[in-house]
């Protein structure tokens, strides 16, 4: 009997499976909250300063936990605003995990990518959306332990339309360039402190659907209709108009 158990165990042990353990990751944006900023026309050389000060209030707005806050005065306009101050070398009491992590970079790197998805939309015009997401990770055990399923849930997203405006700006001392180079600040000023009183009044809002946790954000380039890019597209195509003169 002892043998017949010995032989019956060793049995079992000889067909028992391997496990494998498999790894999903999928980002789902149910019940995520959308927020369309107002549009910003910008010149070539103001874009990356104008997006940081954005992104960067974003980010300071919505960061769970603390965060040392940084001033940040623009060169090209006319506003201070306020960022998560980056990590210094050798300093523990500043987070370096979730959202927290290399957020200079990140925007940096996002900024530049945006700037290389740029399509055109007409005669020295380009133009181009920014999406700001924030997310939490989700992870659960399916089919028996043998996968393990992580989402992004996506529970937040700031949208930006930005026009860029590649017309060379007058270098000229006379009264019609310095006209037309304060009319171009303006434009950018106004537009700017625009998206920035929204971004306020958003953040002052509803914050119900911000989780209690820790969670992260990405910024991607979205590929998003434009009628006037269309509009470019077709006047571009057109064949040439027939000379009856001739």
């Amino acid at each position: 009997r002892t043998s017949s158990t010995s032989s019956t165990h060793q049995s079992q042990s000889a067909i028992r499976p391997t496990t494998f353990v498999l790894f999903f990751d999928t980002s789902i944006t149910m019940n995520c909250k959308e927020h369309h900023l107002p549009e910003l026309e910008l010149a070539t050389g103001q874009v990356r300063e104008a997006l940081q000060c954005i992104l960067h209030t974003i980010l300071f707005i919505r960061s769970p936990g603390s965060v040392v806050p940084q001033d940040v005065e623009c060169d090209g306009f006319d506003l201070t605003y306020t960022r998560i101050a980056s990590p210094l070398p050798g300093n523990s009491c500043q987070s370096s995990t979730g959202m927290h992590t290399n957020v200079e970079k990140k925007v940096d790197d996002a900024i530049e990518s945006f700037l290389r998805s740029l399509s055109q939309i007409g005669p020295e015009l380009m133009s181009g959306c920014l999406v700001l997401s924030f997310f939490e990770r989700r992870a659960s055990k399916q089919l028996f332990g043998l996968v393990t399923h992580e989402e992004r849930l996506v529970w937040e997203q700031w949208i930006l339309r930005v026009v860029v405006n590649n017309t060379p700006r007058p270098i000229s001392d006379d009264s019609a360039a310095v006209i037309e180079r304060q009319r171009i600040q303006d434009t950018a000023d106004g537009g700017l402190r625009s998206v920035l009183v929204q971004v306020f009044e958003i953040a002052g809002g509803d914050i119900n659907h911000v989780p209690p946790v820790m969670y992260e954000f990405e910024i991607n380039s979205s590929k998003r209709a434009d009628e006037r890019e269309n509009v470019y597209a077709r006047v571009a195509n057109m064949p040439s108009l027939i000379n009856l003169g001739n």
